[in-house]
């Protein structure tokens, strides 16, 4: 006797970890009224020497008192940022109320950035490796989450929707870990970089595209393109030594979407390039202590302060042309479909 075939419902595909690819079919779907949008996510850090070795009393945090000045350039083009506070930010009291200020003033949402070394409980040797957060011993990691997330939901009324790991440090356990303590959106993948070399992971095959991992969490991942007929093999962006050339003759380029360290030319070339191959959400990034000259190695004086500013201007003006519009980063979450 034939027996008729009995459809059953395909299971749900998640990714489980952030710092290995997605598997197939974890992709986010968004509704064809969310268009092409972008957001904008900063760091939210302390200030120190960036060639120097990390050390748990770099916790000045001077730079923030310039943050809501810059924060109303971007509400006049819109643009709600979403800033990642780390402990020194959300502890020092001169910073921890200018961010309690804005998130109430409702011109910025805050969300978490562990940095391990300057982030208790101070247990771990301070060095390289240990500054990615998901290398650290999954109990230290969730001790140092834990009490981050509590401080930040204390100083703002808020548990914090988003996190970035300091130095994109997402581990094995930090999408559980995450999940745990109820955030909804990573924006830790930093696409097509590669930190294995220092004990962090490798984002070399990772996607720019939203997926999902596990049933609560969506990665954002900062949006870089390459660009150029190498642009298929993104394995070619990791070698230190091959960049320069392969960039400095067309054949692929690396261009993160920042305003640190990459020109506003090569910014607008990717974001043309990525809106042509139907990129809709872009996830944009810089370091808060930019914005005062001394801090990063970006600005150094006012002249590099004005071309950053300039950058910021040139890229929101191509977005306005293209029918790009800022989104928030509670948004991206509340609009975005889980996999069938």
């Amino acid at each position: 006797m034939k027996l008729d075939r009995i459809e059953r419902p395909r299971p749900r595909t998640f990714a489980v970890r952030l710092d290995r690819p997605p598997p197939a079919g974890c992709d986010a779907a968004f509704p064809a009224d969310f268009g092409r949008r972008f957001a904008v996510f900063g760091d939210a850090e302390e200030e120190f020497d960036w060639g120097a070795p990390l050390s748990r009393d770099s916790t000045r945090t001077d730079a923030f008192a310039a943050l809501p000045v810059a924060t109303r350039f971007f509400g006049e083009h819109g643009v709600i940022p979403t800033y990642v506070a780390d402990w020194p930010v959300a502890t020092n009291p001169a910073s921890a109320e200018a961010l309690r200020a804005m998130t109430e003033a409702g011109c910025c949402d805050v969300g978490a950035h562990l940095h391990p070394w300057v982030n208790p409980p101070h247990e771990e040797a301070v060095n390289p490796a240990n500054s990615f957060a998901g290398a650290l011993p999954e109990r230290l990691e969730a001790a140092k989450l834990r009490l981050l997330t509590e401080r930040i939901a204390a100083l703002t009324g808020q548990r914090p929707l988003a996190y970035r790991a300091g130095r994109y440090g997402v581990g094995p356990n930090t999408a559980r870990l995450l999940q745990e303590l109820g955030y909804r959106l990573d924006v830790s993948v930093r696409a097509r970089f590669d930190y294995a070399a220092e004990g962090g992971p490798d984002f070399t095959h990772h996607p720019i595209r939203p997926y999902w991992v596990g049933e609560q969490l969506l990665e954002v991942p900062l949006t870089t393109c390459l660009a150029g007929p190498l642009g298929r093999w993104p394995a070619l962006a990791r070698s230190a030594r091959l960049r320069g050339p392969l960039a400095r003759t067309g054949l692929l380029n690396r261009i993160p979407l920042t305003p640190e360290g990459v020109p506003l030319a090569e910014a607008k070339a990717a974001i043309e390039h990525l809106l042509d191959q139907g990129q809709a959400l872009f996830s944009l990034s810089f370091h808060t202590p930019t914005i005062v000259p001394g801090h990063t190695p970006y600005v150094r004086d006012a002249a590099d302060l004005a071309a950053f500013w300039s950058w910021w201007e040139g890229v929101f003006d191509l977005f306005a042309r293209r029918n790009v519009t800022p989104v928030r980063s509670g948004d991206i979450y509340a609009a975005a479909a889980r996999p069938c």
